[in-house]
């Protein structure tokens, strides 16, 4: 099943002239990123919850401090992206992995404000250094992630209640003494989703917990929230945010990622070459497989900067040796010559933090730009060493 594209319209990039940076480039806009931020700011200062941003899905340290402005800190699914939080932002770090590593634990203890574990069994397994930290002087209190057993995500990929789900400890096995020296609990079972599937969700978790809930400083409910989103009840998840801290007197978290990027970022990109096999093929400097990993992996058809409805359809795929390295079918006036410049949308989430080097692909430079005052810059540009160095 392939996956919808929660793209909304350009909005300013309509007007951005694709010419202005090297190919291929990631192009984010910071008046984008802005907005997004102080929507969530909003649904922190009306509901009372503390909003962390994942930079599992953007890790744009160069808008760290912009970041800062609004939310409350981040959160990291392990070691690097701990240290990445505390070098470059600042709030509170909320730090999760399925499975922590005894060389790493003590440097996530004292990086971190919570650590959540994913089972008692690791929690248990790291006993003895929760306990060497504190003496050390480290602060942080601990975490355990639920399965609330109750799906909704689309697809099983990005389901992490699917039966068979390594993702948390499931609710029906959760006893009391799970729950010694546990300050919050975490659950994460939302992928790119309105509000509907959260209201569903909490529904069913909520008379499982209610019993453990008074004795727990914070809930922290996760991401996969689309809360910036145009058509998102922003009303009702205030609402019942409120009704959770008033009924269980915890605090509560929310982790949104892509919210955070939504419709903030492009992928420009160049047409090298075309050729005809059945159909109209452009090969592009943008690479599936290596700078839009989820393409496949979800998969899903990314939207492209001005398409032309029933125009002509060109299959556009990557310079890599991939025979699957497809991005899609595409709409143009007429088949693109060589050099021509496209752009795909809402590429500033998860696409930028996968990127890699298979086959040699040179990896796409970081530009920021401030569709106000039309500021542009490229922050980060890539050259060989970055594919020689990974390797040996």
């Amino acid at each position: 099943m392939a996956m919808q594209t929660q793209a909304g319209d350009p909005g300013a990039f309509a007007r951005f002239d694709l010419n202005r940076v090297p190919s291929p480039c990631f192009v984010v806009d910071e008046v984008a990123v802005r907005r997004n931020l102080a929507i969530l700011k909003d649904i922190g200062d009306r509901s009372g919850a503390r909003v962390l941003l994942a930079l599992k899905a953007f890790s744009m340290w160069s808008l760290a401090d912009v970041v800062g402005e609004y939310l409350d800190g981040c959160c990291a699914s392990g070691l690097w992206e701990a240290r990445l939080a505390r070098e470059h932002y600042r709030g509170e770090l909320s730090t999760y992995s399925p499975a922590y590593k005894r060389d790493d634990m003590m440097e996530v203890l004292t990086l971190s404000d919570h650590v959540i574990f994913n089972s008692p069994g690791q929690m248990a397994q790291f006993s003895d250094l929760i306990a060497e930290a504190r003496a050390g002087g480290a602060v942080f209190e601990i975490g355990l992630r639920l399965n609330p057993e109750h799906s909704e995500a689309e697809v099983a990929k990005y389901d992490p209640c699917q039966i068979g789900s390594r993702l948390g400890f499931p609710v029906s096995q959760l006893r009391p003494e799970h729950l010694e020296g546990v300050d919050g609990l975490h659950m994460h079972a939302l992928c790119e989703q309105g509000y509907e599937p959260l209201e569903r969700l909490w529904a069913s978790l909520e008379p499982k917990i209610a019993g453990v809930a008074r004795s727990l400083k914070w809930l922290n409910l996760g991401g996969g929230h689309h809360i910036t989103r145009a058509d998102y009840r922003r009303d009702d998840l205030v609402a019942l945010l409120r009704g959770i801290h008033e009924r269980h007197g915890v605090q509560v978290y929310l982790e949104p990622g892509e919210a955070i990027a939504l419709d903030a970022g492009i992928l420009i990109g160049e047409v090298l070459d075309t050729l005809e096999n059945g159909q109209a093929i452009g090969i592009v400097d943008i690479s599936a497989t290596c700078h839009m990993p989820d393409v496949i992996e979800a998969p899903y058809r990314p939207a492209m900067l001005n398409e032309v409805e029933d125009g002509v359809a060109v299959r556009l795929g990557g310079p890599s040796c991939l025979a699957g390295d497809i991005i899609g079918d595409y709409g143009f006036a007429s088949v693109p010559a060589p050099g021509t410049r496209i752009a795909f949308l809402d590429q500033a989430h998860y696409s930028m933090v996968k990127t890699n080097t298979f086959n040699g692909v040179p990896l796409p430079a970081i530009a920021l730009w401030n569709s106000d005052t039309d500021a542009l810059r490229v922050v980060r540009a890539f050259d060989y060493p970055e594919f020689r160095d990974r390797l040996s």
